[in-house]
């Protein structure tokens, strides 16, 4: 591979002060100019930062938004992860073998397309980024087969076809982002989308030239193709996303005569609405997997510099999921102004490593940082608010549909209409009910759900597919895991003597201890569930005990029985209960406690349980209260299929109520025994489950468990196949008591975890509780303090 200059030096002749002036007063930088400010660290940094903000700043005053940072809520929609190209950093592409080993597609379906948008229809997304490999007929005859045998001339072809099947169907706007195009394909796919895209990535021809490089094999990756392409959009005016890859081997003059190449387009034409200065990181199973990332000092000088370049009035991006958020001050500093686009609903499956920020913590975060953050459409407001000049006659009404009149961002509030949903009868095709099922759950009779939570042979097969199809275009591939540790807090005694002490009782300095060995042995959560037997306080001292012995540590605990005899013995209401607990350090809670929502049925199976109506208040009290929760059904006892599809129709209309579930956790009940189906075997039984569940949750609850401690080792794999991404916790022993609990001596190690994973062919990825990146930072965080303060 290249290699990148790390001490850049600042060309002799350029006065940096000189640079900044001219950027101020918008003269033209010249390539001197960018490499000097590309070069800047220490001291000349911040001033570069400094300079770049008020840029920034100043833009945002001229267009009518002062202190406005944007996004765009979208689904990623991988069309087809086939490609000419050999990149030697890309994780997205496969190859047709690689398809077939791991039962993906060769191109998504039209039916898989709409699920995808339809979940984010339901989710308020109004972009649907089509990403797809360039060109893949060209290489590979299957591609070329599957396109003959479904009619369509080419790829581009069927990316016309599902874009507007998209927007017609609802409502979302569809951004293009196949690749290298002609001027002609460019022209025939406008009117299908009011924006499209393409990295440049680097105008560096030796790093498309040279045997070993990057993009040495990749007919798509010529600089001058690419060059053209941008060129060919301004022409046809089109609104275009383009931008930078920083750290792939380019050197400092390669990235400044990159943002120059940009910036003259731009000047000619005024098509360029953003442009994303995106950072290198290496991916495992790359030829680039030991390359450093991209250091931050320079991604940071990177972002300033195309600002400086492209001047106040352009919009530069920042993807959040490839930073950490404690690097966010140093990229708004740096002068940019959106975070591009962001997904409640799918994977970025491009970073498949990199989990989207939640929305209301960037939302947050964006405050801190002294901005508002306000969501926009595909085509940035200028566009929107010109549409005569920018945005195909076809899609005006579905782009209009979704502006605010004024500011030309979306409007507040609104969500893509979608076309009427048809109630399929009962007698309706097990066929036709997994394509509804997979591409419009809402259309979906519930008797009609209870046919295919009982299908059985090649009709659950069917089932089985979709689901995990629909997991993959959402969730993505990646199987998810978290390292935690569990404690039954019903044995909490104030104390314990020597004589009495056993395996199941401990004291709050053994939790202290237990916490500190959880956290030593590389677990992020400890889990806490149990109806402390001593004074109520203790759940509180419990909470702050944890958090003294180990700050780090994510505590998620205490069922909602737990809180309400928390709240009960000490006074409170349940929403007072939950804030208290929130308070003292309480990071989510568990949403266990309840094994059918049905009074019958828990009185007859768990008298113990809280009645539903407890039950949901107190989920909802914990949501309320900013603390999110798992979600569960406990099934195999005497509740029937109508029961269960309840069950999860109450939880899906609570998750659109709250927003608070992270996950959902279909488990069969110990002793697992009663069927659904006479004679259907307990794998398939598991499997309707998982598979029904994804589907009928779908756009609402993203995660779906494996509950692998109450299932034997090969049923696990066949359920990751079924609709199901995640395998919970690892479960940690420890090496201190209490060692006590249903699951004990049930431990999943991180290098079985991954054993699973491989055996699949997909990627294991260490989460934490709520879903986010579990692994520490790769990226140095040695700079000084004055380059994290805040501007504002």
């Amino acid at each position: 591979m290249g290699t990148l200059n790390r001490t850049p030096t600042r060309p002799a002749a350029v006065s940096l002060a000189d640079v900044l002036s001219r950027a101020a007063a918008d003269d033209h930088l010249t390539r001197e100019d960018v490499i000097a400010v590309l070069s800047a660290r220490g001291s000349e940094l911040d001033a570069i930062l400094d300079a770049a903000g008020e840029l920034r700043d100043r833009g945002l005053r001229e267009a009518g938004r002062a202190g406005i940072f944007t996004y765009s809520r979208k689904v990623f929609v991988p069309v087809t992860t086939l490609c000419r190209d050999r990149c030697h950093y890309c994780v997205f592409v496969d190859t047709p073998g690689q398809l077939q080993r791991a039962g993906k597609p060769v191109f998504m379906s039209p039916e898989q397309v709409l699920a995808v948008a339809r979940a984010g229809q339901r989710q308020g997304c109004k972009e649907a980024l089509l990403t797809l490999g360039d060109r893949p007929e060209e290489r590979w005859p299957e591609a070329r087969r599957w396109l003959d045998e479904h009619g369509f001339a080419s790829t581009l072809d069927y990316v016309a076809y599902v874009a507007n099947l998209i927007t017609t169907e609802t409502g979302m706007l569809a951004h293009l982002n196949p690749g290298v195009m002609t001027a002609d394909e460019l022209q025939r796919l406008r009117p299908f989308g009011p924006s499209m895209g393409m990295m440049l990535e680097t105008t560096s021809r030796e790093l498309f030239e040279t045997p070993g490089q990057v993009h040495y094999g990749s007919p798509d990756k010529d600089p001058d193709i690419r060059l053209r392409v941008i060129e060919d959009a301004g022409i046809q005016h089109i609104p275009f996303t383009t931008g930078i890859l920083v750290g792939i081997g380019e050197t400092i003059t390669d990235r400044a005569e990159s943002l120059l190449a940009l910036r003259d387009a731009h000047r000619r034409h005024g098509h360029l609405q953003e442009i994303i200065v995106q950072n290198f990181r290496a991916k495992p199973g790359t030829a680039m997997r030991d390359a450093a990332d991209a250091e931050l000092e320079e991604y940071v000088a990177a972002v300033a510099a195309a600002r400086l370049t492209m001047g106040a009035n352009a919009r530069i991006q920042v993807p959040p999921n490839l930073s950490d958020p404690a690097e966010f001050a140093l990229l708004v500093r740096a002068g940019a102004d959106d975070w591009g686009g962001v997904s409640p609903v799918t994977a970025d499956h491009v970073n498949p490593e990199r989990p989207w920020p939640h929305l209301d913590d960037l939302a947050a975060r964006t405050a801190e940082l002294g901005f508002e953050l306000r969501e926009r459409l595909t085509a940035h407001p200028e566009y929107v608010n010109d549409a005569a000049t920018w945005i195909a006659p076809e899609v005006h009404a579905a782009v209009a549909a979704l502006a605010d009149p004024v500011s030309g961002l979306a409007a507040a509030g609104t969500t893509p209409a979608a076309s009427s949903a048809t109630r399929r009868s009962r007698g309706s095709s097990v066929e036709t009910l997994v394509t509804d099922a997979s591409t419009d759950p809402a259309s979906v009779a519930d008797e009609d759900w209870e046919r295919l939570l009982t299908a059985t042979g090649a009709d659950l097969d069917a089932v089985t597919r979709a689901a995990d199809d629909v997991r993959r275009y959402t969730t993505g591939e990646a199987i998810s895991v978290v390292v935690n540790r569990n404690l039954t807090t019903s044995g909490l005694r104030a104390s314990v003597s020597d004589d009495d002490r056993d395996r199941d009782t401990f004291t709050l300095a053994d939790v202290a201890e237990i916490a500190r060995d959880a956290a030593d042995l590389g677990a992020s959560e400890l889990c806490a569930q149990g109806i402390i037997p001593i004074e109520a306080d203790a759940y509180l001292e419990l909470v702050r005990t944890v958090k003294d012995a180990a700050p780090t540590l994510h505590l998620h605990a205490f069922r909602p029985q737990d809180v309400w005899d928390f709240a009960t013995r000490s006074g409170l209401s349940i929403d007072d209960a939950y804030r208290a607990l929130k308070a003292a350090g309480v990071d989510t809670v568990p949403g266990t406690g309840v094994k059918v929502l049905h009074d019958g049925i828990r009185a007859r199976v768990a008298p113990t349980d809280l009645p539903v109506d407890q039950w949901l208040t107190a989920i909802r009290a914990a949501h309320a209260a900013g603390l999110r929760s798992t979600s569960v059904l406990f099934y195999g006892h005497v509740e029937s299929a109508a029961d269960r599809i309840a069950h999860l129709r109450t939880l899906r209309d609570l998750q659109r109520e709250t927003g608070g579930f992270t996950e959902f956790v279909p488990i069969p009940l110990p002793g697992y025994g009663v069927p659904l189906v006479a004679d259907r075997s307990p794998i398939d039984e598991h499997r309707a489950m998982v598979a029904v569940s994804r589907l009928l949750l779908s756009g609402a609850i993203a995660h779906v468990q494996v509950p692998w401690p109450r299932l034997d080792s090969a049923t696990i794999p066949v359920l990751l196949r079924s609709g199901a991404d995640d395998l919970g916790g690892t479960l940690l022993d420890g090496r201190v008591l209490p060692r006590a609990g249903v699951e004990h001596g049930r431990e999943l190690p991180l290098s079985e975890a991954d054993r699973i994973a491989q055996h699949l062919l997909r990627p294991l990825r260490q989460r934490t509780t709520d879903y986010r990146d579990a692994r520490p930072s790769q990226r140095a965080h040695d700079t000084a303090s004055h380059r994290t303060r805040e501007r504002r």
